[in-house]
């Protein structure tokens, strides 16, 4: 069995290039890394890359052309979504500000490993946008007599260049220098990603089937 390499470069370039679009997960991601540092937003990072796995397989099981063209099932998925971020904003405008470990004690704040990781799953799941995304990727890249285990290769592969890239980020915003930074924002920091995450909310709102 030849393994197609250039279906496979073609579904990881649009793929990659759609990871890296600031959205809600990247929101969450950073977040996770200014206000409770790395190891939460790490786990956060893990839910998120999970949750593609979900995607992929509903997808692969021919579930999510149910849900791509099911108006009902679509905006259940978006009314969720975007109540969850609206949660998730009020939390973040309701919180503390992020202090600096030698100022206010991190991890007696920082949420546990799983609930971390949840937030991360939950997040990206209820995104309806990308219940499309994978159904518009898997109906355009990839052949209809593309093997099913060569399609779980895709998903894998997927999933972990999305925890790649989050774990990256987490890394990135939780290096001193750039921690500090945010830091010195204080309360703003929640404020702006409060008001984001509504941004977000409205958005996942008015997603429309194509």
């Amino acid at each position: 069995m030849n393994f197609p390499w250039l279906e496979f470069a073609a579904l990881m370039l649009a793929f990659g290039i759609n990871a890296v679009i600031p959205g809600a997960d990247f929101a969450m991601v950073l977040r996770q890394s200014i206000a409770h540092g790395r190891r939460a937003a790490l786990f956060t990072s893990a839910g998120i890359a999970t949750s593609i796995l979900v995607h992929g397989s509903y997808t692969l099981l021919g579930i999510g052309v149910i849900v791509g063209q099911s108006l009902l099932v679509f905006n259940i998925i978006k009314w969720v979504g975007a109540a969850y971020l609206v949660w998730l904003a009020i939390s973040a405008l309701r919180s503390p500000a992020p202090k600096p470990p030698e100022e206010g004690d991190l991890a007696s704040v920082r949420p546990g490993d799983f609930a971390a990781f949840a937030l991360g799953f939950l997040t990206n799941l209820l995104n309806p946008k990308a219940v499309l995304f994978f159904l518009a990727l898997f109906t355009t890249l990839v052949s209809a007599h593309t093997g099913g285990d060569i399609k779980v290769i895709y998903v894998l592969s997927m999933s972990i260049m999305l925890f790649a890239w989050f774990a990256l980020v987490s890394v990135f915003f939780t290096t001193a220098s750039v921690r500090q930074g945010f830091f010195r924002f204080g309360r703003w920091f929640n404020r702006v990603t409060g008001i984001t995450f509504i941004l977000l909310a409205v958005r996942v709102a008015l997603a429309q089937q194509h």
